[in-house]
């Protein structure tokens, strides 16, 4: 069932048209700069988005400008993730086609990331997601007391029951995808 869905909403995703998904990262981008838990956070983790998702670079750019510390995900096998301090000199493909820290990347302790972005294909009311498969942030989410924040498109919208194991994200900033 998850699978199928994600399937479907990553096409979906895929086949926005390029001026509404423009249209719809900036509005997306700058209700999340609006949000207090944005303009309260000293370090925010986000991540480097592929071009079917939000794109996170204006938020990026946003963040550094407002003096803020940034990172992004390192991923290794079994699921393990930590957040790297933001660097695009340090960026290299991952064997999943993504950009990811390389090692020489400063590790930030979860105690310290006020806010993380959440990633993500499907989001049900609740906050509930289904990302891309390997539980990476669920896992990550499990111990972290900070906020939680995702921008979706209103096409990521489904009901699906989620898994024992899954952490709702706090807020989801949905943008009405009109097509």
């Amino acid at each position: 069932m998850k699978k199928i869905l994600r399937n479907k909403t990553i096409a979906a995703m895929k086949e926005l048209p390029q001026s509404v998904k423009a249209e719809a990262d900036s509005q997306l981008t700058q209700r999340f700069t609006q949000l207090s838990a944005f303009q309260e956070a000293k370090t925010l983790a986000t991540y480097l988005s592929m071009g079917h998702e939000f794109s996170t670079a204006s938020l990026i750019q946003a963040a550094l400008q407002d003096g803020k510390r940034v990172c992004v995900p390192r991923t290794y096998p079994q699921g393990r993730m930590e957040f790297v301090e933001y660097d695009p000199d340090i960026l290299e493909k991952t064997r999943f086609g993504l950009l990811e820290p390389n090692e020489q990347g400063k590790v930030v302790d979860k105690s310290e990331i006020d806010l993380i972005h959440v990633p993500g294909v499907v989001f049900q009311s609740e906050g509930y997601r289904i990302g891309y498969g390997a539980g990476y942030y669920d896992r990550y989410l499990a111990d972290y007391s900070g906020k939680t924040v995702s921008t979706i498109y209103s096409i990521q919208e489904r009901e699906f029951q989620p898994d024992s194991f899954d952490i709702a994200v706090q807020e989801v900033l949905v943008y009405e995808t009109h097509l």
